[in-house]
């Protein structure tokens, strides 16, 4: 049997959250609810007065006790390096470096065994944080989000400045978005750039544009320092500055090229890279965008992914992030808490199948 297990990202039920429908123990309440049995928390967003709760005895007093009444085990925590936090300057270095190793005891104190950086964070802070990583037994595991890939030359920069005989450097690890396994354009962004005005002349060029990259494989994006350059050649690579000339040509209006322009946040990874990688995972953010009620999530490819995890075997967790109700909200209610669900059970199905 699979040892793959199940989480939920908190970011999920953030419409649920902001809307004031759970708090911080519902939000627990609700991922037990889907039978995951693990939480992957954002506590700069759900924990009020942050961080200083999180040193309280009260606080961790607490957390524990919805932990145990809820049966859920810490499993990643979502780090956010603000380094523009004041409006002359970036912060320095070791400012920088300090503010991860902060996210890192908090981490330890709530009992991740890691946490989630983003791609902007410069490697530099990532390399000068990971002997207190070590310290604190809590990995620092970058997020591989769509564009960027493992087994590409962006991954490789990490991997080559990170890696050696240091022990400090088992402390390193990635944490793959199934953004990357993307078959096609989430329906619900489809039907956002619609509302907003798109002609299905346009949406049909996307799409089948989209197709087509996921037949032939798509180019990778490449290393470098200069995140916006690089995310630039990526899309250019893959065809979008043709694309953007003939929509010109043909007329296309606003909301055609933003549906074109969104298209290119997606990409799809032969998911045999998450085999080649995975001693270097140490979570997995199960990105999902609309679920359907035969649990069929329209467009991140659950079957392969899960299937290479379990060749791999992996024995981490799938944690789901719901992402759609961003293509909704300005229309319609979103029902978090029931996509949730959906997706929990989807990836169930996979696991267990």
């Amino acid at each position: 049997m699979s040892q793959i297990k199940r989480s939920v990202s908190l970011y999920s039920y953030q419409d649920s959250y902001y809307d004031g429908k759970l708090d911080l123990e519902g939000c627990l309440r609700e991922t037990a609810a889907t039978g995951a049995t693990g939480v992957e928390l954002l506590a700069e967003t759900m924990i009020k007065q942050f961080p200083n709760p999180i040193f309280k005895e009260e606080f961790q007093a607490k957390w524990k006790e919805w932990l145990a009444k809820y049966n859920l085990t810490p499993t990643c925590y979502d780090a956010f390096l603000e380094n523009h936090i004041y409006d002359n300057r970036t912060l320095s270095l070791g400012e920088q470096v300090e503010m991860m190793q902060r996210d890192l005891k908090c981490a330890s104190i709530l009992g991740f065994s890691c946490i989630r950086t983003l791609v902007s964070t410069p490697i530099e802070v990532i390399e000068g944080s990971l002997a207190y990583a070590e310290e604190v037994g809590v990995k620092i595991g970058l997020e591989v989000h769509a564009p960027f890939s493992l087994n590409s030359t962006w991954a490789q920069g990490y991997l080559d400045r990170l890696s050696g005989n240091d022990s400090r450097y088992n402390y390193f690890a990635f944490i793959p978005d199934m953004g990357i396994f993307c078959k096609r354009v989430p329906d619900v962004v489809e039907d956002k750039w619609r509302h907003a005005g798109a002609k299905e002349e346009f949406i049909k060029i996307v799409n089948e544009a989209f197709e087509d990259r996921v037949a032939n494989g798509f180019t990778k994006i490449e290393y470098s320092l200069n995140l916006g350059e690089a995310n630039m050649n990526y899309r250019n690579a893959n065809g979008q500055a043709k694309l953007l000339e003939l929509f010109k040509e043909k007329g296309a209006g606003p909301a055609d090229i933003g549906y074109l322009m969104a298209s290119y946040t997606y990409s799809w990874s032969d998911p045999q890279d998450l085999i080649d990688n995975i001693d270097r995972i140490c979570h997995t953010h199960a990105k999902c965008y609309n679920t359907h009620e035969d649990y069929v999530e329209t467009a991140t490819a659950i079957p392969e992914v899960v299937a290479a995890y379990k060749k791999a075997g992996y024995d981490g967790y799938l944690s789901t992030e719901y992402e759609g109700g961003e293509s909704l909200r300005d229309r319609m209610i979103v029902d978090d808490i029931e996509q949730v669900r959906r997706h929990q059970e989807a990836l169930r199905r996979a696991i267990e199948g």
